[in-house]
């Protein structure tokens, strides 16, 4: 009794951590760009009461007798479906369709990777992302130019007084992961690198590296499913009741054993 009292509180846990995790997800269901994550559990060690295949008698071996110890949280992926495109006719808004994250060179130096494409230019010109990150490679556009066009591949043009063809200046390259689910979220709609994600391979949108294409004037929302969501959650809750429940009968039948001193 008192380890199924301990086994429900372990599921409890989890659950609240599953709750937590959905919570997240809903409050960035607006959000520009976010990747929505899920909770994967595991159970834990196992206690042999009776150890498989041991002997109980010169013809028969057991099936053994484990009990289980409850549950854990072991991990939080990133899901990496693509989300729907809003169109916003902003020449500096840029969507991603298909696989690869933007790149933004942090205040420290460091690279981190984005799917989120609002796009603005600081008072330099440069091309900077909402926290005023600059966009890697750097884009610089000049304060006289009449329009920017960017094209799918992620070369950037500008239209320039005197100037009959547009004159380039820069190319926008993505980076990719091997497993882009590994990635740390480190909020701002940024990512950094891991061990488990790889190091990132880097390419030209609709390159040879199987990179996406780019859609200047859109950007991309948010890929939770709020209904999905809505279910996660009410199983969530399910789930947590249960073992909430299973704690009440365990209580219930060790109150039981404790009468039977009196």
């Amino acid at each position: 009794m008192i380890r199924a009292l301990y086994t429900a509180a372990s599921g409890m846990s989890a659950q609240q951590l599953n709750l937590d995790t959905i919570a997240n997800n809903l409050a960035n269901s607006s959000t520009v760009g976010f990747r929505q994550r899920q909770l994967q559990f595991q159970d834990m060690i196992y206690q042999n009461l009776v150890t498989p295949g041991a002997a109980q008698s010169q013809e028969t071996v057991s099936a053994g007798l484990q009990i289980g110890l409850g549950t854990k949280s072991a991990a939080s992926e990133v899901i990496m479906t693509q989300g729907d495109m809003n169109q916003t006719n902003n020449p500096l808004d840029l969507a991603i369709q298909g696989t690869g994250f933007f790149q933004v060179s942090r205040p420290d130096g460091t690279l981190a990777y984005t799917r989120a494409g609002n796009f603005y230019l600081n008072n330099q010109g440069t091309l900077v992302d909402a926290q005023g990150d600059p966009v890697v490679p750097n884009i610089t556009i000049p304060a006289n130019a009449t329009a920017v066009t960017i094209t799918q591949y992620g070369v950037v043009n500008a239209t320039l007084p005197g100037q009959q063809n547009p004159a380039q200046l820069g190319q926008i390259q993505l980076a990719t992961f091997v497993n882009p689910g590994g990635l740390e979220s480190v909020g701002s709609n940024l990512f950094t690198a891991t061990l488990s994600s790889g190091d990132p391979v880097l390419g030209n949108p609709g390159g040879t590296e199987g990179l996406g294409t780019l859609q200047q004037g859109y950007l991309e929302n948010s890929n939770v499913d709020v209904v999905g969501a809505f279910v996660q959650m009410v199983l969530a809750q399910r789930a947590y009741e249960s073992n909430s429940k299973v704690i009440r009968a365990a209580d219930d039948m060790y109150s039981e054993v404790n009468n039977m001193a009196r």
